[in-house]
């Protein structure tokens, strides 16, 4: 069993990240925030296949002022992602921001930084603090390893804030290399007690950058370490969402949605299980109740699988056992191998 390393809470509207809460999942929008209506229907879909942070770019004047628009029209907390210039952050603030990202690497004046801490204390706002190796500052402790030199901006910013009586803190030290962004994680787990946001950052298109993702962010949750998680990649965010939620399923973390086991296929299947288990994968993505179904092709692993399964199928020439809960419910022909396991899942779902 996992033991989480124990963090500070804080509260991002009706999101608790860290202490005891769940690990949640976060993603951004790829919108124009100054088009409100393109994200409040984007947040709306990501909210809709499970999203419980949403972070919106902030580039502009334009932009903050959206935000009070666009959280009129959304149901989970919003987060503004703020570069260069503090009066971003004052102005998103004064619009009802739920959090900030910060980025010391380009927001680096002490006396911008305290206005905008002062009015996310009296406004009980959080604050992340965003250290991302692509952007650190040019003096950033520049002699030590790229993990050490994240660590170091990222201590240094939270000195900055607690000097200030401010404690509604989060911190992400992300890179595109999965060893600096661990050992970076590592090192600031056991400096703070303050919640972590994990993620690789830039980690590319879906086939290889999912793989970055849940290696760096698997190892560390398998570690206990991290309260909320974002899975960056150049793709629709909803693509980001899921794999957050299939990251943390697979470590037994969270519960979300279906999960689906089928064998790869070998020279022992004697029936197209790879078309089967596509077809099934694209009818659980209907439902959002926790299922575990199996779908496998030979007898080797398949009576196992399916058993274990709430719903399975073993497959042989012809013909196939079907599981539910365990046991075999009957065994059915080739041609009605499909049918049977989904009324199967069905009736696991309207019964559950």
């Amino acid at each position: 069993m996992i033991k989480r390393r124990i963090s500070r809470p804080v509260r991002i509207g009706t999101v608790t990240v860290g202490g005891d809460a769940p690990v949640s999942v976060q993603s951004m929008t790829k919108t124009d925030t100054r088009n409100i209506k393109a994200t409040v229907d984007q947040i709306k879909e990501l909210t809709d296949c499970g999203c419980e942070i949403i972070r919106v770019a902030v580039p502009d004047m334009e932009a903050a002022d959206a935000i009070q628009s666009i959280k009129k029209d959304i149901a989970i907390p919003l987060i503004a992602d703020i570069h260069f210039d503090h009066r971003l952050a004052l102005q998103a603030l004064k619009e009802g921001a739920d959090g900030l990202r910060l980025n010391p690497g380009n927001i680096r004046d002490k006396e911008h930084i305290k206005k905008v801490v002062l009015a996310a204390k009296k406004r009980k706002v959080p604050i992340r603090i965003g250290v991302n190796f692509g952007s650190l500052p040019p003096d950033a402790s520049s002699g030590l390893p790229a993990a050490e030199r994240m660590v170091s901006i990222a201590l240094e910013q939270v000195k900055l804030l607690e000097s200030l009586d401010f404690d509604l803190i989060k911190i992400a030290l992300k890179a595109f290399d999965v060893p600096t962004t661990i050992d970076a994680y590592r090192l600031i787990a056991a400096r703070t007690p303050y919640a972590l946001h994990l993620g690789i950052t830039e980690s590319g298109l879906p086939q290889t950058g999912i793989i970055r993702s849940a290696v760096g962010i698997g190892i560390l949750l398998h570690e206990g370490i991290g309260d909320t998680l974002r899975v960056s990649l150049s793709a629709h965010p909803r693509e980001e969402v899921v794999a957050g939620y299939e990251i943390l399923k697979s470590l037994d973390i969270r519960e979300h949605g279906p999960v689906l086991v089928s064998c790869p296929a070998c020279g022992r299947t004697e029936v197209d299980v790879i078309a089967l288990a596509e077809t099934v994968s694209a009818y659980l993505k209907r439902f959002n109740k926790p299922i575990k179904v199996a779908v496998m092709g030979c007898v080797v692993n398949g009576p196992g699988e399916a058993r274990d399964a709430d719903v399975g199928i073993a497959c042989g020439k012809g013909r196939g056992a079907l599981f539910k809960k365990g046991e075999v419910v009957r065994t059915v022909e080739e041609h009605e191998f499909l049918e049977a396991i989904i009324q199967e899942i069905q009736d696991v779902m309207d019964s559950g």
